[in-house]
């Protein structure tokens, strides 16, 4: 086990001495398994198959990515999960309705707020399938005690292609914002919605004052909740020289009103600063910098946070690289005839390898690493939000 930082990353790719860790073989249990891809529902979960190794073996998981347990109704964390889904990434409709009854929110990443004349309208409904919908939310239904429940539909929305007049409008005019939310719960009735994903904070924070920010979320908030439409709110995670966008005071004034927090604990390294996706203390100190440990209705707070959760991962290069999921790591993978590296500090794991193409180091979720989060969202007493379903590997969902 190591850590490794920035710096190191760019000496490796920029010229120093490949190097592969290596580690001794694993159990004799370990080493008999069948060398034939699975696919598919299977007798043994990843558990049972110890496959949950702080330093997999890269054949393990080029064997056993596919499989799944066959008990698909089978829960291991209590909190709310809330998996969303893209348009441009079929598999993750599949996945919702493999693992329905996992989630407790899907937020598909259909629909957009924009401005058509004097009037809000909603683009991007074309993409609404209804019929996979009914479908996931069939196969979502579990009996708790007195009553069915079943999985919520959350579309997430944004605002695109508002000018800055359409902002300080729909900022400055309260009449302008009923309108708004009047059109959003017609599209939410129309197709059954049960709620929104709202992702405005990010775009706004900084740029306006909090109390013309609180008056937009909350407006909406309390006019959906109305008619028995929730809202989240997406929010940023403090991050080490940004700007500090949102903090204890803003969840103070919020959390009585808005149906949960989709916290966007990812993204922590970038390609100008290569590493790890999300370090397991930055995911804590994210939610604690929000929820501070023995603060008042602490429990109630941090129940509302919905903890990022990456499927995705990162492939350094020395032109620099960028994102990848599932299919590019996978064939990056191949080349890794030994264990993946565990970085002790940050708790995600790695692999370094040279291909025809260059260098390359890549960070990817594992079974471990996703293990290690939901551990920590339970000891927090928060829940989970998915960036995106489709992006990761069958086997992670065992863990859920």
């Amino acid at each position: 086990m190591r850590s490794i930082n920035a710096q190191i990353i760019w000496c490796i790719l920029l010229g120093s001495q490949y190097v592969l860790c290596t580690l001794t073989p694993d159990n004799k249990i370990k080493n008999k398994r069948e060398s034939k891809f699975l696919r598919g529902p299977q007798d043994h979960d990843v558990f049972t198959l110890n496959l949950v190794s702080p330093e997999p073996l890269a054949k393990d998981i080029l064997i056993h990515h596919e499989g799944y347990y066959k008990d698909t109704a089978l829960r291991r964390f209590n909190g709310t999960v809330l998996g969303y889904v893209t348009p441009w990434n079929s598999h993750g409709y599949d996945i919702a309705k493999i693992f329905a009854k996992k989630f407790d929110i899907i937020s598909p990443v259909w629909l957009q707020i924009v401005k058509r004349g004097d009037e809000y309208a909603i683009a991007g409904d074309h993409d609404i399938d209804a019929g996979w919908i009914n479908d996931v939310r069939r196969k979502g239904k579990v009996q708790q005690q007195q009553h069915l429940r079943t999985v919520k539909f959350f579309p997430r929305i944004i605002f695109d292609h508002f000018t800055d007049r359409d902002i300080k409008l729909l900022l400055s005019d309260a009449k302008e914002r009923t309108e708004l939310n009047e059109m959003l719960i017609r599209v939410c009735k129309q197709h059954g919605f049960d709620g929104l994903v709202l992702e405005v904070w990010s775009q706004l924070a900084g740029r306006i004052d909090d109390k013309i920010l609180y008056t937009l979320v909350l407006q909406m908030a309390k006019e959906l909740q109305k008619q028995k439409i929730r809202l989240i709110l997406v929010i940023p995670p403090q991050r080490k020289d940004m700007p500090n966008l949102f903090n204890e005071k803003h969840m103070d004034k919020l959390y009585k009103h808005i149906y949960a927090f989709s916290l966007m604990t990812y993204d922590y390294s970038t390609v100008q600063r290569p590493g790890a996706n999300a370090p397991l203390y930055w995911v804590r100190s994210a939610v604690e910098h929000i929820v501070p440990d023995g603060c008042q209705d602490m429990e109630a707070k941090r129940a509302k946070i919905l903890l990022g959760l990456n499927m995705y991962g990162n492939d350094y290069t020395p032109d620099g690289g960028g994102p990848i999921t599932y299919g590019a790591y996978l064939d990056l993978l191949r080349h890794v005839k030994k264990h993946l590296t565990h970085d002790e500090r940050d708790m995600e794991n790695f692999f370094e390898i040279r291909t025809e193409t260059g260098r390359h180091i890549v960070f990817y979720p594992t079974l471990y690493s996703i293990y290690e989060r939901i551990q920590l969202a339970q000891q927090l007493g928060v829940g989970i939000s998915i960036w995106e379903l489709g992006q990761g590997l069958n086997y992670f969902y065992d863990l859920f």
